[in-house]
């Protein structure tokens, strides 16, 4: 829902303000069940990537190569996302490069979604 609206939410505890991804229903900091999903800016940095050649369903079969980052978010504990980096499939890729969340929405879709990607800034 926060894609669709145009912004990151990370879940938070309410209780410990410790920051988790994936979701859990439970803080394993604190063991809270009190639980929030807060807006952070779409910013970060490259903590690892991957440049994908095969594949991984079949509406990829024309879109290879493409390049998968795991992207590191300073304003949220430092808690790690992965998406699609935008751009030429041959880039040269850094660790610790700084980028910036793209939004794609998908309105016409049913039910309509959106996708998250990062652009190096």
């Amino acid at each position: 829902a926060g894609l669709r609206e145009g912004e990151l939410r990370i879940q938070c505890c309410k209780a410990c303000k410790t920051w988790r991804w994936g979701p859990e229903w439970i803080c394993h900091e604190c063991h809270s069940f009190d639980t929030d999903w807060k807006a952070v800016e779409p910013e970060g940095t490259i903590f690892s990537w991957t440049r994908v050649w095969h594949p991984t369903h079949a509406v990829l079969n024309d879109r290879g190569p493409y390049i998968v980052v795991v992207v590191e978010l300073p304003h949220a504990g430092k808690v790690r996302v992965i998406g699609n980096l935008l751009g030429d499939a041959q880039q040269p890729v850094k660790i610790g490069a700084k980028v910036k969340g793209v939004f794609e929405q998908h309105d016409k879709a049913d039910p309509p979604y959106a996708l998250l990607h990062w652009r190096v800034i």
